[in-house]
């Protein structure tokens, strides 16, 4: 059964220099998206009672409170489902975050990437830092208790002392969650073709993430990238790391459905044009389950419980990956009552010991 719903709003009013992700400033498009995605969510979801409905982007702000009410009314959901909405922090003002709680949405995860005003102009945020603080202050006031902030570093002209006021500031406006992510330059974005000459290196990035855990020990971190005050993890995103079903819906959207992980078509007009057709699926063996189990566990802090994954793929944990193990044990990877988890210094070289448990 699926009980977790990711949909893609893929509209930007433009384009951030760092950003790859599938997004368009065609605005105008925006009715003729909003019907093909009915189309799309009325033909495949079961009506399951829905735990979470996550709206990511693009800039799902761009849509108008009545808009999210009536994709929101798609759903079997209740008091309990988790309702994020992304938003950037130059979208907002009350009027529009009060109608925002009046939908149901219970969750807002504000794109705030940096307080430091020059770099946001450098990467072409469209906010300052003086927006992200009204928008924090004024989603309170509308009566928003679950907030989380978004920030990037590594980024153009950063220093571990810009990275550490961000933090500082962000725990100043009492938010209850907070998610950090290392820049990655990808193809598709501006700073691909554009490569900056000022970014910190992998060192740098490395102390930064480790002053990031410093600063923010009064949150708990529980995933690699993720800290929350108690009781505010972020439900949707720990079904991805539970690995667990979820609906992908929109240009773009992944999803995963009994073993099989899907993606959409990608193409705005493709799409408007047939919102039915998957541009590519791909059925996981049960070789390939295990392996993402442990991978997406493995970024979790708690780390992996063996026995469930014993029980899941019926094998020996130990017997299998004891090589593994037994070479990054102690320093890298930790033992826990349930299993194993990375340490510290596990997760600054995460990438390198998870690549050894994928055949």
């Amino acid at each position: 059964m699926v009980k977790n719903v990711y949909i893609h709003i893929p509209f930007c009013k433009s384009k951030c220099k760092y950003c790859s992700f599938i997004s368009f400033n065609e605005l105008k498009f925006k009715n003729d998206f909003l019907k093909a995605l009915k189309k799309e969510i009325k033909h495949y979801y079961k009506e399951e009672k829905i735990n979470t409905l996550y709206f990511g982007g693009g800039t799902p702000s761009l849509l108008s409170a009545e808009e999210f009410n009536k994709l929101i009314r798609l759903f079997n959901i209740n008091k309990d489902t988790e309702i994020t909405v992304e938003l950037n922090p130059e979208n907002v003002n009350f009027e529009y975050l009060e109608k925002l709680q009046d939908t149901g949405i219970n969750r807002l995860s504000i794109g705030a990437q940096t307080f430091n005003d020059e770099i946001l102009k450098i990467i072409s945020r469209r906010h300052n830092s003086l927006d992200i603080e009204k928008a924090v202050n004024l989603a309170k006031k509308a009566g928003f208790n679950n907030i989380s902030l978004d920030f990037i570093y590594g980024l153009p002209l950063q220093t571990i002392k810009d990275f550490e006021n961000d933090l500082l500031r962000a725990i100043s406006l009492g938010v209850q969650h907070i998610s950090l992510y290392g820049l990655k330059i990808e193809e598709g974005c501006y700073f691909f073709e554009n490569m900056p000459d000022d970014l910190p290196d992998a060192d740098i990035q490395a102390d930064m993430y480790l002053k990031a855990i410093e600063i923010l020990s009064g949150l708990k971190h529980y995933e690699i990238s993720n800290f929350s005050l108690s009781g505010y993890n972020s439900k949707h995103n720990l079904n991805y790391w539970d690995n667990n079903n979820y609906y992908g819906f929109g240009v773009a959207a992944h999803g995963y459905i009994n073993n099989v992980r899907y993606s959409n078509i990608d193409n705005l007009q493709d799409y408007i044009k047939n919102p039915l057709v998957h541009k590519q699926e791909n059925s996981l063996s049960t070789e390939e389950q295990l392996e993402e189990e442990i991978f997406l566990g493995f970024r979790k802090i708690s780390g992996i419980n063996i026995e469930n994954i014993n029980k899941k793929f019926n094998i020996d944990f130990h017997e299998k990956y004891s090589n593994i193990i037994n070479k990054y044990s102690d320093k890298y990877i930790l033992k826990t009552p349930t299993g194993y988890r990375l340490s510290v210094d596990g997760i600054l070289i995460s990438n390198e010991i998870l690549s050894e448990f994928i055949n």
